[in-house]
């Protein structure tokens, strides 16, 4: 019987929490996991006791990281501590780019020789390519959600990149039918930041469209760690508002959406291989909308990212659009065309993200952390 593997795992929002779950019951089908690190709900559930709160680590965008620059930074000093006491047989970071890159290399600074996998890999095809030759020496391997980046970060000359898919193409399937009628998905972000800013808008959404014959109703999922805060913001809502945190109930609203408006955040990949219909909107801070003009970026959500050219609509700025988010919603729900564009859409990206590019088909996330690990004698039964 072999011994068990001893996982230092980290992460540090929900979405990665959700991808750090789903690798550990992937590794648990083949072989015993001990776990010590950071994360929240999700993770907590396979039985891992987070060294601190998972919360500390969700920030979004230079205003948030300089507010917090204190805690982040004895979080970093922390995860080090702990990962060089641990001394585990595999060290996996989950994306939180900017927080798993100063481990990393705090790591290696200490002459760590342990090995070190990123899961979800950096937006080097978006912005700053130089970064990627700087990745090398920190990561023996990235584990990539997206189909194109294996090459990218080849061409780059960044880490060995494997394409190991997202979650939730195991957690949903496309929709075979589009609803004629259902809840509308407010989808505001993860992050109290996020929805301090977001909240407001989807407030405006709700009420405005109370009445419109497609939508039953209007459902908000939410982190655990933020159901009560949010509760407390939509209490004084014109409109009721269905408010959860369980993934059940998410996955389950999902199925019988009606559409969704959601920020440009990974739901959004999870809304396209659902097949939801949706409009993408973000407030952003100066500082990224100077990096998206710097960089050329040409689309900031997923499915529009994926598809190559404008599949869903994305309202973004400065400041909260609601008019102009409203009248995309109202024209996506009133036009059976555009949601047919988009589920055709939906299902081409479904389709690459199953199979993987010709150069990195689909490999398991499971395999190829077990590939890292030190070879040791099994223990005799």
């Amino acid at each position: 019987m072999a011994d068990p593997v001893r996982l230092f795992i980290v992460a540090g929002e929900p979405s990665g929490d959700r991808i750090g779950a789903d690798l550990i019951r992937r590794l648990r089908a083949q072989r015993a996991v001990t776990l010590v690190g950071v994360g929240g709900d999700a993770l907590g559930g396979e039985g891992l006791h987070s060294i601190f709160p998972m919360s500390d680590l969700s920030v979004m965008g230079l205003k948030d990281v300089l507010m917090r620059a204190p805690l982040l930074l004895w979080r970093i000093r922390q995860t080090t501590e702990a990962i060089l006491k641990a001394q585990p047989d595999l060290v996996v970071l989950i994306d939180s780019q900017v927080f798993c890159q100063t481990v990393a290399s705090r790591l290696r600074m200490r002459e760590y020789k342990g090995q070190i996998v990123l899961y979800v890999a950096p937006s080097v095809w978006a912005w700053k390519p130089e970064r990627a030759p700087g990745l090398k020496p920190l990561y023996n391997e990235v584990l990539a959600v997206l189909p194109f980046e294996p090459a990218v970060m080849k061409r780059l000359e960044g880490p060995p990149t494997t394409y190991v898919g997202h979650p939730a193409l195991t957690h949903t399937s496309l929709r075979a039918t589009q609803p004629q009628r259902g809840p509308l998905l407010l989808l505001p972000g993860s992050r109290r930041s996020e929805l301090k800013k977001h909240l407001p808008l989807m407030r405006a959404m709700a009420t405005t469209l109370r009445r419109h014959e497609r939508i039953s109703d209007f459902v908000l999922p939410t982190p655990r760690h933020e159901e009560a805060f949010v509760l407390e913001e939509v209490r004084s809502w014109d409109v009721p508002v269905y408010v959860t945190s369980s993934t059940v109930e998410k996955w389950k609203a999902f199925s019988e959406a009606v559409a969704a408006v959601a920020v440009t955040g990974t739901v959004t990949l999870e809304l396209a291989l659902a097949g939801v219909p949706m409009v993408t909107t973000y407030v952003a801070e100066r500082a990224q909308m100077s990096r998206a003009a710097q960089y050329k970026i040409r689309f900031a959500s997923l499915p529009n990212i994926l598809y190559g050219d404008e599949l869903v609509p994305e309202v973004i700025g400065l400041k909260p659009r609601p008019e102009d988010v409203l009248a995309e919603l109202e024209h996506l729900l009133d036009d059976a065309a555009a949601m047919e564009f988009q589920r055709a859409g939906f299902a081409r990206i479904r389709a690459g993200m199953e199979k993987g590019a010709p150069e990195a088909p689909l490999v398991d996330a499971a395999e190829r952390v077990l590939a890292h690990l030190p070879q040791r004698l099994s223990i005799p039964t």
